[in-house]
């Protein structure tokens, strides 16, 4: 299998997406690193750089909601690494609460971001990789995809439904082609998104989840649930339980 050398993550500042670049800098990676806070990318780049010295790290701000900056963004990290290898569109957020309770701010929030960004951030990436006729498109949904969800979590699910979806259009519209596109299905891991909940079954921390979602992602699946125990088997339940089954499950 083709070594991706040059990965680019989003929301690369925090949680997932900074798991992700610390286990790709210890396997020599060079990275391309963006999100919001500039301060913590840095602070991340010189440790990466510091502990691995013969990789590259690049970092910009960017906020996956100004659509014209992912497009300027994704180009510069292109024009730093040459070729870029790999694209994980991780980046989203999880507010949220029970529709009609006078939260639509968060819900919309949690769409635009979730969905409508992360469809800039795949056209972007397509963009590069349809120039270079090569590259690994990989979306980071949630295993919430599978079924429709209560409370804080019903937009959120939505809109992981909404861009597993949209990855498996794009997989169809690129079939037979030397572009690969992999969806990732991550369980409960803890992160910031998921920082106050205090009791959650099955949940893994920060470095066990993230490890586990990079060797998913350097298999190059059509679809991982991580960690694959218990979730391949929850998420395959969750898709055929009715419904209150499912929310006693999780």
């Amino acid at each position: 299998m083709t070594t991706r050398q040059n990965v680019l993550i989003t929301g690369a500042s925090s949680g997932l997406g900074e798991g992700m670049a610390r286990e790709y800098a210890k396997m020599g990676r060079n990275l391309a690193l963006c999100a919001r806070r500039t301060d913590r990318l840095e602070a991340l780049r010189q440790e990466l750089v510091a502990a691995y010295p013969s990789i590259k790290v690049f970092v910009r701000a960017l906020d996956v909601n100004n659509h014209d900056q992912v497009f300027e963004v994704f180009r510069a990290f292109k024009a730093d690494l040459g070729t870029i290898d790999r694209i994980i569109v991780n980046a989203g957020m999880g507010k949220g609460a029970s529709l009609g309770t006078g939260y639509f701010y968060a819900n919309v929030q949690t769409a635009q971001t979730n969905f409508v960004a992360a469809l800039a951030q795949c056209e972007a990436a397509l963009e590069v990789f349809r120039a270079q006729n090569a590259g690994h498109l990989v979306t980071v949904s949630s295993v919430a995809a599978m079924r429709g969800m209560p409370r804080a979590q019903t937009t959120y699910a939505a809109t992981k439904a909404g861009l597993s979806a949209l990855t498996e259009g794009i997989r169809a519209d690129l079939l037979n082609s030397p572009i690969k596109v992999s969806i990732m299905y991550p369980g409960y891991i803890r992160s910031e998104i998921n920082a106050k909940v205090k009791s959650t079954p099955y949940m893994v921390d920060t470095a066990t989840g993230c490890r586990a979602l990079v060797r998913a992602i350097e298999r190059e699946p059509v679809r991982a649930f991580v960690p694959g125990w218990p979730w391949g088997l929850i998420a395959r339940a969750m898709k055929w339980l009715p419904l209150p089954w499912v929310q006693k499950l999780l």
